[in-house]
């Protein structure tokens, strides 16, 4: 089954947000093109760890990449292949399929509750909700910022989703994979069928 991009490449676009403009020691990034795709897939494939900002020689690369074709173009097919996936499952009709979405946020930009929504990402969220599947938000959010992450993502236009899923106080210090392998485990305790995440 194919993944929309993964929540490191929604730091990467955070990042380049906020990251000021720099220039690379020698005027161009070729000589870096070659390790800078590879370090942008390890991000993607979730597979780079303890990193935090995008190294200075692949920055001009990563932001090319990301306010480029490129990056529309594998959004759009990724979500293409997850609406096809999505459309080959054999929903019933007890509301028990789920489709659950991460989405994690900078403290400093989650306060503004302004993240606009990735038009790929906006169009697939709607379109899995119209084949009939109860679609779970999942986020590493603590649950002090409920209210501005519900009123986010109407602004962003996401509505009708079955339940917004947030970090409690139990869930602190969990490790993401812990917290949200955890809490998808309920939902299928709860009878859902989970086809995709």
């Amino acid at each position: 089954m194919m993944y929309p991009p993964s929540c490191k490449l929604m730091i990467l676009i955070q990042l380049l947000i906020f990251t000021p403009s720099q220039s690379l020691s020698n005027g161009n990034n070729h000589g870096y093109s070659l390790y800078c795709e590879s370090w942008r897939f390890s991000v993607e494939t979730n597979n780079a760890v303890n990193w935090s900002s995008i190294p200075d020689r692949c920055y001009e690369h990563i932001k090319d990449y990301m306010i480029g074709d490129q990056y529309v173009s594998d959004t759009n097919l990724v979500a293409h292949n997850a609406l096809e996936f999505a459309k080959s499952a054999d929903i019933a009709a007890d509301g028990k399929d789920a489709k659950a979405q991460n989405n994690e946020a900078f403290k400093t930009w989650v306060v503004q509750a302004k993240a606009p929504a990735l038009h790929t990402s906006l169009r697939l969220y709607k379109e899995l909700h119209q084949l009939g599947f109860a679609i779970f938000i999942m986020t590493g959010r603590p649950e002090p910022y409920r209210n501005i992450t519900e009123s986010n993502l109407l602004y962003a236009g996401f509505t009708n989703w079955k339940k917004l899923i947030m970090r409690g106080t139990s869930d602190e210090g969990k490790l993401a994979i812990d917290y949200k392998s955890h809490k998808r485990k309920e939902l299928q305790d709860e009878g859902y069928r989970i086809h995709g995440n």
